[in-house]
């Protein structure tokens, strides 16, 4: 009985209690989103919009981006289009087994890797004096002295300021009489460097490849995907971002054991 009487009695207080107040609305989400909300964070888009204008590899197998309308909203109730590209058009990532037999796929690519920091050197100056110029080792030293040390797992952007020429494939591919190409591109000794010493995920360029244009041998592409780095090519924007102080949201398409893919590629900085 009395087991009861206190059982009664805690209802009773329980009861009596002021009430609860209703839960609050969960406050708007911190870091990264509300700087991007409040203007604090900066988001550059480095990729180039898809067209059969682009400039693609004028190598054997490709073309042109196609698209065509295949619905419309008057016959079918539906608009919809379908599209036929190589993997390797426009803004894209080349995956290690681009050049490197036995290396990892687009779809198997660490997410960890493409949502990585990013420095940008900016060679415009040497590049409009040398079509054919090459970043070396001591272009990675004075970077650094001016900069601090690249971070690992960073992507390594060579801001040429060839994206200006992308909406004329002649300037952008600059070949001369003999079917030569004349752009800029990476150094092996360079990349040698960023890989072994610096650890980064990738490196990027706004070229058609990060090999330069006179290249025969893809010597870069050979050594970088042999060690598991992934290549980003026909960059946009990258006149818009700052040396350092970036972070990178790189976004291929998922195509099984594919050699690569168009990327969707973000920058993030806090930079004006």
């Amino acid at each position: 009985m009395k087991q009861v009487l206190v059982l009664v009695s805690l209802f009773l207080i329980a009861s009596c209690r002021a009430p609860q107040p209703a839960a609050q609305p969960k406050s708007e989400p911190t870091g990264l989103f509300e700087g991007i909300a409040t203007g604090k964070t900066h988001v550059v888009d480095l990729t180039h919009a898809l067209n059969p204008q682009n400039p693609y590899w004028p190598g054997p197998g490709y073309a042109p981006f196609k698209y065509e309308i295949f619905a419309t909203l008057e016959k079918d109730g539906v608009l919809s289009g379908r599209f036929t590209m190589a993997e390797h058009t426009g803004t894209h990532l080349d995956a290690p087994n681009h050049f490197v037999t036995g290396q990892i796929s687009v779809d198997k690519l660490p997410v960890q890797q493409l949502f990585v920091p990013a420095v940008v050197f900016d060679v415009r100056k040497k590049a409009a004096e040398n079509a054919d110029y090459l970043l070396n080792p001591a272009d990675v030293t004075a970077w650094e002295q001016a900069h601090g040390r690249i971070p690992q797992n960073a992507v390594v952007m060579m801001y040429t300021g060839w994206d200006e020429r992308w909406t004329d494939f002649d300037q952008y591919k600059n070949a001369d009489k003999a079917g030569t190409l004349h752009f800029p591109g990476f150094s092996p000794e360079a990349v040698k460097v960023l890989a072994e010493e610096r650890n980064v995920a990738g490196i990027g360029i706004d070229t058609l490849s990060v090999d330069y244009g006179m290249s025969k041998d893809f010597a870069v592409h050979h050594y970088s995907h042999s060690r598991g780095k992934y290549h980003l090519e026909n960059v946009a924007n990258l006149g818009s971002l700052p040396p350092t102080g970036v972070s990178v949201i790189v976004a291929p398409i998922k195509i099984e054991n594919g050699t690569g893919g168009p990327a969707r590629i973000f920058a993030l900085t806090t930079s004006p």
